[in-house]
């Protein structure tokens, strides 16, 4: 969540707070209390979604560095060792599994690994006969599954990000017009009141709530 924003959101909280202290003194009831509210609770949500869409790309990300790094250095490694054996006995099977380069994009490292993985199939009983293990197969498959598996909760977390981001920019909109509604309702019937009013400006302050020179924030009434 952007800095600005997040600072919106607080002051809108420290807004709530203050009208709710001061709902005995006929603040709040029925003069917006209860639409900023149900704005900070949509914001909430949103920024619920948010962050689950930036752990899900986080994670996802995080799981296909390792599956990369267990194609490059373990599985199709293995299978270009065994293809140099087997090409000794069989010459069609030489360079039949290239190591793919190590800065191959997304797409090319699945492409990379596919062609040995349907080339081994395809000569598997040869290839087994000369010391593949059966099981390189199914890792680098499942492998294979696993890489395609991040790279759609990629998308789905940034879809899930993306779009909680620009609802939560709406509702900030939303929130500062409202305040400033609130705004025109306090000065109306706190004005007169010089503590509470220098309450009520800390609690709308963007930037967070005012300081003294001591350090400490001014206390509502």
């Amino acid at each position: 969540m952007r800095a600005q924003l997040r600072r919106r959101l607080e002051m809108a909280e420290r807004v709530r707070d203050f009208l709710r202290a001061h709902q005995t003194d006929g603040v709040g009831q029925g003069l917006g209390l209860a639409k900023l509210e149900e704005l900070l609770q949509r914001a909430q949500v949103l920024a619920g979604q948010q962050r689950v869409g930036v752990a899900m790309t986080r994670q996802a990300t995080k799981q296909r560095k390792e599956v990369r790094r267990a194609l490059g250095t373990k599985i199709l490694r293995y299978l270009r060792v065994v293809g140099k054996v087997a090409a000794k006995q069989k010459g069609e099977l030489a360079n039949q599994f290239p190591l793919p380069p190590g800065n191959a994009s997304q797409q090319a490292l699945l492409t990379a690994a596919r062609a040995p993985l349907e080339k081994a199939t395809a000569q598997k009983d040869v290839l087994v006969t000369l010391g593949m293990s059966q099981q390189i197969l199914d890792d680098l498959a499942a492998a294979l599954a696993g890489f395609d598996q991040t790279l759609e909760a990629t998308r789905a977390g940034r879809r899930e990000h993306v779009g909680a981001s620009a609802d939560l920019e709406a509702i900030s909109s939303e929130i500062a017009e409202q305040v400033q509604l609130l705004d025109g309702v306090v000065q109306y019937r706190f004005g007169d009141d010089a503590e509470l009013m220098g309450a009520w400006h800390s609690a709308r302050n963007v930037l967070g709530p005012f300081k003294s020179k001591g350090g400490a924030t001014p206390k509502a009434a």
